[in-house]
């Protein structure tokens, strides 16, 4: 059965068949075999695909890492798990927010702590779009249901929205910036994540309780696990629905 998946991958990233061998150092037809028959390559060169085409082994190749090991690399995956938000230590978020080259994105419905607590952001945002990486920022719409609902939730009413429009005072300072993408979002959301590359916080949201005294997984992404890359997901299909927060300008 042919792999639609892995071809789809290559295609989507500008490669051929060909070159993609090239790169792991196998014979084209071996390389032909692995999208045409659907044979799954060995680890070492699974892990290059993967890293290649910007995709995950088990996306890639569902079948080909065993159940157990999966099992494995998804606790392997979990690098601690904090009790609430507040025990993250500021040490952490400044170093994930440094340390991030290609990749920033947050998804929250106000997350106004982040610009409180960390001082540094909004520069360091500036220099990262400006150096290449993707930055993108994901706000709760101060409109909609979904926020006005987890303002009754966490017991604080309107003030969700209001914590919404106060956060967007710090992130007007980007507005300007290529490369910042500021949405507003109308999505439920179950988790608040803020990614840095290959790695992310995983904010939980639990009934009756406000973010900040929810538990947290640091998650780091690794070759062949999925924990990562669901969230990743999640938050890319968040922003296929977004919409910007302020409308271009238009160039008379």
């Amino acid at each position: 059965m042919p792999n639609d998946r892995l071809r789809d991958a290559i295609l989507r990233n500008g490669f051929t068949h060909a070159a993609m061998a090239e790169h792991v150092g196998v014979d084209p037809k071996t390389a032909e075999r692995w999208i045409t028959q659907g044979r799954a390559p060995y680890p070492k060169y699974r892990h290059a695909i993967a890293a290649l085409v910007k995709e995950s082994e088990s996306y890639l190749w569902p079948d080909a890492v065993p159940a157990e090991r999966a099992q494995r690399i998804a606790e392997s995956e979990c690098v601690r798990v904090y009790p609430r938000r507040g025990a993250v230590p500021d040490e952490l978020w400044r170093r994930l927010i440094n340390d991030a080259a290609k990749r920033v994105g947050v998804l929250v419905y106000a997350g106004l702590f982040l610009p409180e607590q960390q001082p540094q952001l909004i520069a360091a945002l500036r220099e990262k779009a400006q150096s290449g990486a993707r930055v993108e920022i994901l706000l709760g719409d101060p409109e909609s249901p979904e926020v006005s609902k987890r303002g009754a939730e966490e017991g604080i009413g309107d003030s969700m929205a209001g914590k919404v429009r106060n956060v967007l005072a710090f992130y007007q300072r980007l507005r300007e910036v290529p490369d910042v993408a500021i949405h507003f979002h109308r999505t439920t959301l179950y988790n608040s994540i803020y990614r840095f590359d290959d790695e992310m916080l995983v904010n939980a949201h639990v009934f009756g309780f406000p973010a900040a005294h929810t538990p947290v997984m640091h998650l780091r992404r690794i070759s062949g696990g999925d924990l990562f890359d669901t969230y990743a997901d999640s938050f890319d299909r968040v922003w296929s629905t977004s919409v910007p927060v302020w409308e271009p300008k238009v160039v008379a």
